[in-house]
């Protein structure tokens, strides 16, 4: 019997991305395997590293057989890696999983029950996650919990395209998505440096969002990681940040939530005079401008970029005292 009904399972495809993961990359892929549900499809992207991985995945392929490895020459990029896996897969459930993270054993299965339960226009169900370091050593709940594990705060669920203007509660790693919905939105945008942001606001405007509360993922933090790279004066991640912020400046519909995303772009103001990255706070002005009167704070820190002041060194060196 048990055949048979695997075969009325929906499928989830597991799209995996590497870019210089050989030390954690095989201990991912091994997680999905691990998973109790049956029907899971493994995709595994690798974006020219430089480092082992493709041995390590190599390897790993020669044991699963079934996996799908697509070894790219050049890095081009984590959207488009994913937009290629997506290509490819058959799943009615898509997970995006970094290859140093970890799926724990139940979480598919619990997603795919979730999904199953809701209606059709809820789009992402997604969970807690603890957060480990390189050596797998546990660092913090990303939703703070109790003793029986349950969170000890509120989390948004339904219509949060409010929300993830507001502030940031979704642990990237912990989604499933309806492959359907990512096919709508056209996947990824390839133009940006980051992906989650941009697909919360995209996504959360047409879908609902449902929270799993239990802890379903493990996520790496290393000190290589895009989000520790925020504040560096060269990177590109505010960049992308602005172009989000138009998006969603064009999809708002109310005035709590103009408000919300005005809020956040002070917060972006603030980032791009950290990282030196004057004119794009100008930009950011401009867009606040648009939203509502600039208040005196704002003023300041878009003045103190008119001149230039060079503080990255001075916030860089303080962020790090402070932790």
């Amino acid at each position: 019997m048990a055949p048979f009904l695997n075969k009325h399972k929906p499928w989830v495809s597991v799209i995996c991305t590497c870019y210089n993961h050989a030390q954690f990359v095989q201990e991912s892929l091994r997680s999905v395997i691990n998973q109790t549900y049956p029907n899971v499809e493994l995709i595994v992207i690798d974006n020219a590293s430089s480092d082992g991985s493709v041995a390590a995945i190599t390897s790993f392929c020669a044991q699963y057989p079934s996996t799908r490895f697509i070894q790219n020459t050049v890095n081009r990029g984590l959207c488009r890696a994913f937009n290629q896996g997506l290509s490819l897969a058959i799943g009615e459930y898509i997970i995006d999983l970094s290859a140093d993270d970890i799926m724990l054993p139940q979480r598919v299965a619990r997603q795919v029950e979730q999904f199953i339960s809701l209606p059709a226009y809820y789009g992402v169900v997604f969970s807690n996650a603890t957060y480990i370091d390189a050596r797998g050593e546990f660092l913090r709940h990303h939703h703070p919990v109790r003793p029986d594990g349950r969170t000890t705060e509120r989390v948004p669920t339904g219509d949060v395209f409010q929300e993830v203007l507001t502030r940031y509660f979704i642990n990237t790693p912990t989604m499933m998505m309806r492959h359907n919905m990512l096919t709508a939105l056209g996947g990824y945008d390839e133009t940006l440096a980051y992906e989650d942001f941009d697909f919360w606001v995209r996504s959360s405007r047409t879908h609902r969002y449902a929270y799993i509360d239990e802890v379903l993922t493990q996520k790496r933090l290393l000190s290589s990681s895009q989000s520790q790279h925020v504040l560096r004066v060269d990177n590109p991640l505010l960049e992308s940040t602005w172009r989000v912020c138009q998006k969603a400046y064009d999809l708002c519909q109310t005035a709590d939530e103009y408000k919300a995303l005005a809020s956040r772009i002070r917060q972006f103001i603030r980032k791009c005079f950290y990282a030196e990255q004057y004119e794009l706070a100008a930009r950011f002005g401009r867009l606040l401008g648009h939203i509502e009167p600039i208040g005196l704070p704002s003023r300041v820190i878009l003045l103190l970029c008119r001149i230039h002041l060079p503080v990255n060194g001075v916030y860089r060196r303080y962020r790090l005292a402070t932790k």
